[in-house]
């Protein structure tokens, strides 16, 4: 029924907002459905006729209810916890049975919508379904009466993610949802209500993949208040500044009170308010109050509107729903360009942490990603026989899944239970054991040997049974990108006498000590080591003595004859020096105890008690100095805990710096959060820059916002902002780039400085419900030893891209090894390239995977923002019937972004930002990618 004003004003407005309305998130048996059913008894009374339910009207204001739940794909319980309602001794959740309530409740009442997001979960549940069940969800997603949202494998955390996972799990749960559901499956909005602040790259994702809008929920407390009071809670997002106009663009609002209903009106089990009383017989009646207070929060959600309302159309609803009402309106809506971190919500509670909480699991996370990514592209380059070959049956989308999991906002973001974080990683090895034998098969379809491969998994410790018992082996060398790239490898080997022969024979240029040690350029090789009569290179133990290190014509590094630490560096080419001093800091967490606020570091926030971390050591212990013709390297030892190598290799540019952490001590009744800090004499200015989720960079401002005038009061931890691929500073002269293996949080707190953290071990919890510490024990130690790697180069400004870009992709898809005991038999196939040619330096291959028996999926990306590179900042073309040496391209149709409509059905909302915008769409074989632009297609292919 429509809600007058008792006091019969005339005017009326027309106007829409969105209330949402979490249906329990802790699940419930279909037999007790007090909490969902109390939930709709309010409803039912607003909504007390057909037409008033489905329509909005134009004389009223209308107010969307919006049904929903919230399930985390992991968090204070595993997946299958969360899925069965086990283990509800630490949080009573099921979410299968939310599924059946569900169904069950839409189907008493057509009026009645709900929405729902994880397709992780519905996936199981849907597999467990009759077909009655089956046919009776498919009629309620055709009415658009169960409409999915967001559509991915699972609502993925948007700062410690990697662009290319996130759009394989959004791929794999879109293409579920339409090859189960067709059209009428297909979400349309974007669905982020509890990730902890927001990508910009993200929101490009999202438009390039064919939404119309985007809704969240969590942003700075500071940021929502000026937006509440300016009234500004929806926008447009420009979400790229190389994109043509609109394609990154998206409507963004933010939901005022989270993923949770307003004050007053949650009937989840786990909540307090008052039932609904509504047989006026009784005392305590009291409709009319709840009625009142529906009405003051509608019209307090209405902005504060200045205009008296007079009538209140309350309706069921969708995001969907509400953004084709606003879409009407033809409003125009503010800009925004920057993103939506760091987030805060109090003063002293930045949710900064996260950015490097559980390194470890961060670092096996971007690992299986480039895993996934060889698994692929090695089931489509040989065909059938990859998934069931001679080495068994293996297969891709257990790996998907997996990874698909994991980029849940409570998962590679770090910030779940300690037992949680096992399972994440139990998961994708699990996914990695069935690529593994993928992988197995296709090596011996295309090199024709079915020698048995091994795969060590503990080189980054040293650790290769293989490698280091046998006297004569093979390695083989996939490189998932798709360009030749030179790459070091590292190998423990018994003894010292070895000789490395590439696939023509010829001697590859290696160091032997304890360890083989090698820098080649690949496409996919084998590459041949025997016991020889080589003598060990120069390996020896100094203290404190002047060390200078050279590689060729690339580089030079120094370090402090006293100190022991690095002093500068120089890019030998250009004829650039820096000075650059190199240390090892940690920042005292705060225990709670403060007097300006009670809040503790933990998993989500990094709160340090002071602004002046403790140095570990003001010198470091040079301990081994190597030098030989394939690299060069220093071993600095800071304290029992941490120690670092520094490398420079044959013909690179870089200087790696290869960290150990741990474990962090906390016998002194300290938790810790350890950093490394870049001293330079650059003139940053107090800018720094950061990338978004691996795609285009940002900006960033010390104690700065572009939004909004900030009021600082967290000066370190207040600074700092997701790094997932690299970060920079420069002046006019010089930028020095670091390039990270893993996501990591980083900052500029002092001019010329970059600070990364690396590491963080605590031992409260910072009440945001994980209730626990973060303190991750280790294997071998008391707490974790964490290992990493970081890339430094320095460039002139403008030609930094051409340097860190590719150098950032080789981090991400990193080539894959495997070892076969004894030389390769004499009919192996000793090289092998899935491509005609390289693809041209702009051009990155981001997906090259298996659709259905007779069409891949492909996506190429133009990798250089405009304006970015004088030389790739360019628009490129490629053949696409002249890329793969083992497929013939029969014919291909281009795609969204997730693959799941064809690019010239794509046909988003518009919206008014004050200019107009035509794009017009054409296909050719030959295809141009203009900067920073991703284009999909799937290819009809047949085997060669």
């Amino acid at each position: 029924m429509d809600l007058e004003e008792a006091d019969g004003d005339t005017e009326s407005l027309s106007s829409s907002f969105l209330i949402s309305s979490e249906s329990p998130s802790t699940g419930v048996d279909v037999d007790n459905l007090s909490s969902w059913k109390g939930e709709l008894s309010l409803l039912e009374l607003f909504l007390s006729s057909q037409q008033s339910r489905t329509a909005t009207n134009t004389s009223m204001l209308n107010v969307h209810l919006v049904p929903h739940t919230h399930d985390d794909v992991g968090w204070l319980k595993t997946v299958d916890q969360y899925y069965y309602g086990d283990r509800n001794n630490i949080q009573h959740a099921g979410v299968q049975y939310i599924l059946d309530s569900v169904i069950d409740q839409l189907q008493q009442d057509p009026a009645r919508r709900f929405i729902y997001v994880e397709t992780a979960f519905f996936y199981r549940w849907w597999k467990q379904q009759s077909q009655n069940t089956r046919r009776i969800v498919t009629q309620l997603v055709n009415e658009g009466r169960l409409e999915f949202i967001n559509g991915g494998w699972c609502m993925s955390d948007e700062a410690t993610t990697h662009y290319s996972a996130v759009i394989d799990q959004m791929t794999l749960g879109l293409q579920f949802l339409n090859e189960t559901f067709g059209e009428c499956g297909r979400p349309r909005v974007a669905w982020h209500i509890d990730p902890f602040g927001h990508a910009r790259e993200h929101a490009s994702i999202f438009a390039q993949m064919g939404y119309d809008g985007f809704f969240f929920g969590r942003l700075d407390y500071q940021d929502k208040a000026r937006r509440m009071k300016t009234k500004e809670m929806e926008m447009l997002w420009r979400a790229s500044e190389s994109l043509t106009l609109p394609l990154a663009d998206l409507f963004t609002g933010v939901l005022p009170n989270g993923y949770n209903p307003p004050e007053g009106f949650c009937w989840d089990q786990s909540c307090n308010d008052a039932p609904i009383r509504d047989d006026p017989d009784l005392e305590d009646y009291n409709v009319d109050e709840i009625v009142q207070r529906f009405l003051n929060v509608s019209y307090n959600q209405f902005s504060q509107s200045y205009i008296k309302l007079i009538k209140v159309n309350v309706l069921y609803s969708t995001p969907s729903c509400y953004l084709q009402e606003l879409n009407l309106a033809n409003l125009t809506w503010p800009l925004k360009t920057d993103d939506f971190f760091p987030y805060a919500d109090d003063a002293h509670d930045f949710w900064t942490g996260y950015f490097t909480s559980r390194p470890a699991l961060k670092l096996y996370e971007r690992l299986s990603n480039s895993r996934l990514q060889t698994c692929n592209q090695l089931e489509v380059l040989s065909g059938p026989k990859s998934t069931s070959g001679p080495f068994g049956e293996g297969d891709s989308d257990t790996m998907k899944r997996a990874m698909g999991v994991a980029q849940h906002h409570d998962a590679v973001s770090g910030t779940e239970k300690q037992h949680v974080a096992y399972d994440y990683a139990r998961r994708l090895a699990t996914g990695w054991a069935h690529c593994e034998v993928l992988v197995r098969n296709s090596l011996a379809v295309l090199s024709g040997s079915e020698s048995p491969r091994v795969f060590c998994e503990n080189l980054n410790i040293s650790v290769c049974p293989l490698t280091e018992s046998s006297q004569k082996f093979s390695m083989n060398v996939y490189n998932p990108l798709g360009r030749t790239v030179s790459w070091p490898v590292r190998l423990p080997v018994n003894g010292s006498l070895y000789s490395v022969t590439d696939t023509n024979g010829k001697a590859v240029n290696s160091q032997v000590g304890n360890y083989v040690c090698m820098s080649f350029k690949l496409i996919c090789n084998i590459y041949d080591m025997k016991s020889s009569s080589l003598l060990p290179l120069l390996s020896v133990s100094i203290n404190n003595k002047s060390v200078l290190m050279y590689v060729f014509k690339f580089l030079k590094v120094t370090f402090d004859d006293t100190t022991g630490l690095l002093s500068s560096l120089t890019n030998l080419e250009t004829n650039q020096t820096i000075r650059l001093t190199q240390n090892f800091y940690w920042y005292n967490a705060s225990a709670g105890n403060n007097k300006e606020s009670r809040q503790p570091s933990g998993a989500y926030i990094f709160r340090p008690n002071s602004s002046d971390p403790f140095v570990i050591n003001k010198t470091a212990e040079i301990q081994i100095v190597t030098v030989s013709s394939t690299v060069q390297e220093v071993t600095q030892w800071f304290s029992p805990w941490v120690s670092q190598v520094v490398r420079l290799y044959e013909g690179h540019s870089e200087l790696e710096l290869e960290w150990t952490v741990g474990p962090v001590p906390i016998a002194d009744g300290l938790g810790k959060e350890v950093i490394t800090r870049l001293d330079t004499d650059i003139e940053s200015s107090d800018y720094f820059y950061t990338d978004s989720n691996g795609r285009e960079v940002l900006e960033r401002r010390k104690d700065y916002r572009p939004t909004w005038d900030l009021k600082q009061t967290e000066p370190i931890a207040g600074n700092y902002y997701p790094i997932n691929s690299r970060a920079y500073i420069k002046d006019d002269k010089h930028q020095l780039t670091v390039v990270t293996d893993r996501s990591q949080g980083a900052s500029s707190i002092y001019n010329g400085s970059l600070e990364i953290m690396l590491h963080r071990r605590l031992l409260y919890d910072d009440f945001r419900g994980v209730g626990e510490p973060l303190s991750e024990p280790g294997e071998f130690f008391d707490g974790l030893v964490a290992r990493g790697r970081l890339l430094l180069t320095l460039t002139p400004p403008n030609m930094a891209a051409d340097v860190h870009r590719p150098l950032a992709q080789g981090m991400v898809l990193q080539p894959l090894l495997s070892f076969q005991d004894g030389t390769p038999l004499a009919n192996t196939k000793l090289e092998f390239t899935g491509l005609q040619d390289a693809l041209p330096p702009a051009v990155h291959l981001l997906t090259l995977s298996q659709w259905d028996k007779d069409s891949v999926l492909i996506r190429l990306e133009h990798q250089y923002q405009a304006e970015e590179s004088k030389t790739h900042s360019q628009p490129v073309t490629v053949n696409l019937q002249k890329l793969f040496s083992t497929l013939e391209v029969l014919g291909a149709s281009e795609m969204s972004l997730g693959a799941n409509q064809w690019k010239e059905d794509m046909n988003r909302l518009q919206w008014n930002t004050g200019s107009q915008f035509f794009i017009s769409l054409t296909f050719e074989q030959i295809i141009t990618l203009n900067p920073m632009e991703i284009r999909t297609f799937l290819l009809q292919v047949r085997q060669l």
